[in-house]
């Protein structure tokens, strides 16, 4: 069962696109591989990246403990993404038999992802060809070019560089697509992306009990085709029955929240996509590997404007955490869902008091994506 809302935030204010699970979540899965972390620990330049606490971000939010987990500098890059990609290409080399000549690595991007794999393919001594949509910044295409990628710019969504993308890999067994959704006959290499996103948990899990948190209330997740998010569910429902309970909450632009919509319908749905500064969230149809685990294993979801990410995003660099708009709309859409008219049923959904600890994934720094400052203005 599911339910959603609409409250307002005031008479003159938009809508706040809001689902809830109507009941609390029982379901349960496997957890991630645990030898993901001791692949990642071997990588060179890997670090744990920090776990900032925001005592203004918990006054203002009305809880105990704020957490930001700051993926601004991961593996030489200013996003998460390098942790998904290296895995899944590790295991694609680990694969293919001895001796064999490099392969072509192939993927679309909204940027971080193409760049990741970029970095990735090289570090491995392997070529990489991106397919970029429109309306990525052409700082982030230069970027991804200087990791020696050929980048291929296609005038049309994210979807339809996906669907180029998957249309060049198919071109014999020295090329391969890693891509970062899935779809049906198209899984394995996107499961092991979510696979390599399980480090970040698990370095949130030792960070957290440093600090005296055993588990956090809530762990706010952006979404874009849903693969984070899908990791995160494998890890906070793949602890089995005595675990502390976390709830698990998405954001997305209102401009392009398919998990939202998903959500809402009880079944996966495809959204038509608009401009957005949070770029790596401009995703109009949620991945068919994550959509199961985002179905029965979130307790909510939110929609914010790119105004609220660029607000969140200010915040947070006051607070001296580098943040774009992607990894700014957690902080927005947990202001969103725990404050303003409205907020104490969005909390009692949530099971959010005022002790408890919230996690925020700030998924790119500032310098990730160009679009910041223009959200900014």
């Amino acid at each position: 069962m599911s339910k959603t809302s609409f409250p307002y935030d005031g008479p003159a204010a938009r809508r706040l696109p809001w689902y809830a699970r109507s009941e609390p979540g029982t379901w349960t899965c496997e957890p991630p591989p645990a030898d993901v972390r001791d692949f990642h620990v071997g990588l060179p330049g890997y670090a744990p990246t920090a776990l900032t606490e925001l005592p203004t971000l918990a006054r203002d939010f009305g809880v105990g403990r704020v957490f930001v987990k700051d993926e601004s500098a991961r593996l030489g890059l200013p996003a998460f993404k390098a942790l998904g990609a290296s895995w899944a290409i590790h295991r694609v080399l680990a694969r293919r038999p001895a001796g064999g000549g490099p392969v072509r690595l192939v993927t679309a991007t909204d940027g971080n992802h193409g760049r990741a794999v970029a970095r990735t393919a090289r570090l491995f001594g392997q070529r990489a060809q991106v397919f970029v949509p429109r309306g990525v910044h052409p700082a982030a295409v230069t970027a991804i070019e200087d990791e020696g990628a050929d980048v291929v710019l296609v005038p049309g969504p994210y979807d339809e560089a996906v669907r180029r993308a998957a249309d060049a890999a198919a071109g014999g067994p020295d090329t391969v697509l890693v891509q970062d959704t899935a779809w049906p006959g198209y899984e394995r290499i996107p499961g092991w992306i979510v696979e390599g996103y399980s480090t970040l948990f698990a370095e949130t899990d030792e960070q957290l009990r440093a600090s005296g948190v055993e588990a956090p209330g809530l762990v706010v997740v952006p979404a874009g085709v849903g693969s984070l998010a899908q990791a995160a569910v494998a890890h906070y429902r793949g602890r089995g029955a005595g675990s502390a309970p976390t709830a698990l909450m998405t954001v997305e632009p209102d401009t392009a929240a398919c998990v939202l919509a998903g959500l809402v319908r009880g079944e996966p749905v495809s959204v038509p996509t608009g401009s957005t500064t949070m770029a790596g969230l401009n995703c109009g149809t949620v991945s068919t590997l994550a959509w199961p685990y985002l179905r029965h294993g979130l307790d909510a979801a939110v929609a914010v404007t790119d105004a609220e990410s660029a607000d969140a995003a200010r915040e947070l660099a006051a607070a001296g955490v580098s943040s774009g708009p992607c990894g700014a709309a957690s902080s927005a859409g947990a202001r969103a869902a725990l404050t303003g008219d409205g907020a104490a049923v969005r909390r009692k959904a949530l099971g959010i008091g005022p002790t408890s600890t919230v996690v925020l994934l700030s998924t790119e720094g500032a310098d990730a994506n160009p679009h910041a400052e223009e959200g900014a203005r």
